[in-house]
């Protein structure tokens, strides 16, 4: 702390003034010891790490210091409350600004639509500056630092920052980290020769390195983008493209692509943003020999990322988007044999393929099998759970859990991709294979009312469909808002929005990333039209999850084997915390449990049912669900 603070405490005090600059130091001496062993590790043999240390705290004092009095407020409120964000009443929308509402200022005039269902998190789909032309859905950014033109200004980023910080709200936008678009100021200058920012990306003068790298490399798009190389005729070599051929990976090995990137970061963050979704991080590290995923120096950087963060911008989160085994999402949360602070959120990418999965078996055994045995997050982390999101859907079924539960792990997720493709003779669903390729394990692209069967149902005119359709979207959410971490609304889920069959598009993904249909909104209230009870439901999960602080992100989660296979039950909270234990019939047939393991947890009475359930049935000594019912159990009254 001697040399990094030399000359420090009089610099933060001219630039922060005498109060935050206590704290800013007080900040410096909590993170020290991690950013100090990150930088050793990633750098300490390439450069003077020391040096390095001192310039990035210097950078960090600079957007410290320009950072807004508010801003500077929610800090010091979310710094003496480290878990604000893990309460029951932190409840997330996903969307897209421009399907969505048209602008940013459109979004900050539908707020009243996203209080309506409880919402505190709103995430906005990629907004920043994108390449002309095809963008990979705005994750291909040309410019960090400008908002897509299409959408507004940084000054309308700010003003709906601003907005959301006056409801409550927090503000999420993706950044992405392992890559720029081949238009980004840096990649055109690499491309033109400049020596600083080639040495930004990965380019080789031939297929020397490329073709030794691809014996292990996967291939991420292999309809879309085959190889993880392009040559580019302007850079006159091959550069590492792992998703596009216009997308060029950064070389995080040079440490200033390191510095580029967090100031970046604190930029974005001094424009009122609350969380940052750091896109792509598994593949931050390039090593030879390996697939170039979840290498250690990955989370070395995300570490130091955080590190650095919470040094200028201690309000800001950092959410992981890994979509990796449970067992290794966790660690970007910080559980390695070492507890060291990392990301403060990552997406619960199994929970939601366990809904899909039993949602089409009306087994439940393989979610219990492989949601009893996954690490938890560690805290103060959490989880963010979701049914469906802009990506395609990925059957990461564990051939360990497949075969514990009875099943061939090839053969299910072979399986499940025929079913909600529709091209099982039981499927309910009307999903799409994603990237078109027939058989296998093939993703599947739809929305999540067309793979619940909302669409069929209606093509079929078929009531009692519909009423199990709705009943299977409710449900899933249902899990979603109790099993533990931030609950995530995808845009149009609240109305059972259908697949856009309007979307003529390379990428069959924009299938479900339909245009916001504020006609079929209006119907939002009619109790008795589609919207309407979609819209219901997610409402009444969201009172019901603000009123048991035990649904919230601190409290663990317990699965329960109750034997029964059509059945996923789990406890949330611990003795005299008021524990909430949710029963979930994953078959479309009636299914019962003993009452027995509802009152060795001590809880009877219901919280919350299903839209549709008007009271619990419990007769000698069973408690009934209907098919595709739940309930959630509180305490005994005293």
């Amino acid at each position: 702390m001697t040399s990094v603070a030399t000359g420090l405490p009089r610099r933060a005090r001219e630039r922060l003034g005498p109060e935050h600059a206590t704290e800013f130091l007080a900040r410096l001496t909590r993170i020290l010891p991690d950013a100090t062993r990150t930088l050793d590790a990633l750098y300490g043999s390439r450069t003077d790490a020391q040096a390095l240390l001192h310039t990035l705290v210097d950078d960090a004092l600079d957007h410290a210091a320009a950072r807004d009095p508010a801003l500077r407020r929610l800090d010091e409120a979310r710094e003496s409350d480290p878990g604000w964000f893990q309460d029951a009443r932190m409840i997330g929308y996903v969307c897209y600004a421009d399907r969505f509402a048209g602008t940013l200022t459109g979004v900050g005039e539908h707020l009243d639509h996203l209080a309506e269902l409880g919402v505190t998190y709103l995430h906005l789909m990629p907004l920043l500056q994108p390449r002309a032309g095809e963008s990979d859905g705005g994750y291909a950014v040309a410019d960090y630092d400008t908002v897509d033109p299409r959408l507004g200004t940084t000054a309308d980023l700010t003003a709906l920052a601003d907005k959301l910080h006056s409801r409550g709200m927090v503000l999420c936008i993706d950044m992405v980290l392992n890559h720029t678009a081949r238009e980004h100021e840096w990649a055109r200058e690499a491309a033109a020769g400049e020596p600083g920012k080639r040495a930004f990306y990965r380019i080789f003068p031939d297929r020397t390195e490329p073709d030794a790298f691809e014996q292990t490399l996967p291939e991420i798009f292999p309809a879309l983008a085959p190889g993880n190389f392009t040559y580019d005729v302007e850079a006159g070599g091959w550069v590492w493209t792992t998703f596009h051929d216009f997308q060029w990976d950064l070389d995080y090995s040079n440490p200033d692509v390191f510095r580029a990137m967090l100031a970046t970061m604190l930029r974005l963050a001094n424009r009122g943003v609350d969380v940052l979704r750091l896109d792509a991080v598994p593949f931050l590290w390039k090593r030879l020999g390996t697939d170039c995923q979840n290498q250690p120096e990955a989370h070395l950087l995300l570490q130091a990322f955080r590190a650095f963060t919470r040094l200028a911008a201690p309000g800001l989160l950092l959410k992981a988007e890994a979509m990796v085994e449970p067992e290794i999402l966790a660690t970007y949360l910080g559980a390695q044999d070492v507890y060291h602070p990392e990301c403060d959120l990552a997406y619960d990418n199994q929970l939601m393929v366990m809904l899909w999965s039993a949602m089409a078996t009306g087994d439940a055994r393989l979610a219990t099998q492989a949601l009893a045995r996954r690490p938890p997050a560690p805290d103060p982390a959490a989880w963010v759970t979701y049914v469906r999101c802009h990506d395609d859907i990925g059957w990461a079924v564990s051939d360990v859990d497949a075969l514990a539960a009875g099943m061939s792990g090839p053969e299910h997720r072979r399986w499940l991709s025929e079913f909600y493709t529709g091209s099982t003779p039981d499927s309910f669903a009307d999903g799409e294979v994603f990237q078109g390729h027939r058989g296998g394990a093939s993703p599947v692209s739809g929305t999540l009312a067309s793979l619940c069967g909302v669409g069929a149902a209606l093509a079929g005119e078929d009531d009692a469909a519909l009423r199990l359709a709705l009943r299977r979207l409710e449900t899933m959410y249902s899990v979603v808002f109790s099993f533990g971490g931030i609950p995530l609304i995808y845009m149009g889920d609240e109305l059972a929005m259908l697949n856009d069959r309007t979307a003529v598009h390379e990428d069959n993904r924009w299938l479900h990333r339909p245009p916001m249909d504020w006609v079929l909104a209006a119907y939002r209230h009619d109790a008795g039209s589609v919207p309407g009870r979609a819209h219901v439901a997610l409402r009444r999960l969201a009172i019901a999850r603000a009123s048991q602080p035990s649904l919230g992100s601190t409290a663990p989660t317990t699965v329960l084997d109750t034997g029964e296979p059509q059945l996923l039950v789990y406890l949330r909270g611990r003795p005299r915390e008021r524990p909430v234990l949710a029963v979930v019939n994953m078959s479309v047939a009636p299914a019962s449990m003993d009452t027995a393991t509802i009152g060795s947890a001590g809880i009877t009475t219901p919280v919350h049912l299903h839209s549709t359930t008007g009271s619990l049935d419990i007769t000698a000594g069973r408690l009934e669900l209907p098919g595709c019912g739940f309930c959630w159990l509180g305490e005994r009254p005293t």
